[in-house]
């Protein structure tokens, strides 16, 4: 494993998950490297969101609870190039050993990481009330 793979990976914070026997698992994956690397980079996701709400004219903040969790999923969703720069603050905190198993199975992995990351969103909602 290289400095920076070692590095990057002690920075991470724990979390309990269940243990998964196949190491190339999407779900080993899901709870060894995706969740301690979304807990990670909470703060910024956050700040990167409230800014996306910016750049949008604050509409965000004009809706409903219910149309609020609906904006920030069509956001993360349909927003390709949001989409693409909340993908790459997460996968440029994977190590190299990393990135090698998310490249076998991306499209599913993607799929996975941007959900977990709505449902992050959606469970933080009261930090998103008027600036």
């Amino acid at each position: 494993m290289s400095e920076r793979s070692t590095l990057i990976t002690s920075i991470r914070p724990e979390i309990n998950s269940i243990p998964s026997d196949d190491i190339e698992s999407e779900i080993h994956f899901q709870n060894k490297i995706l969740r301690p690397v979304l807990k990670f980079q909470n703060d910024l996701l956050i700040q990167v969101l409230k800014y996306y709400f910016f750049k949008h004219k604050n509409t965000f903040y004009t809706f409903s609870l219910e149309k609020r969790l609906s904006y920030i999923e069509n956001a993360v969703q349909k927003d390709v190039k949001f989409r693409n720069a909340l993908k790459g603050m997460i996968i440029g905190q994977f190590s190299v050993e990393e990135y090698a198993l998310y490249q076998k199975n991306a499209s599913k992995l993607n799929k996975r990481m941007m959900q977990m990351l709505i449902q992050r969103y959606h469970s933080q909602i009261q930090l998103f009330e008027n600036p």
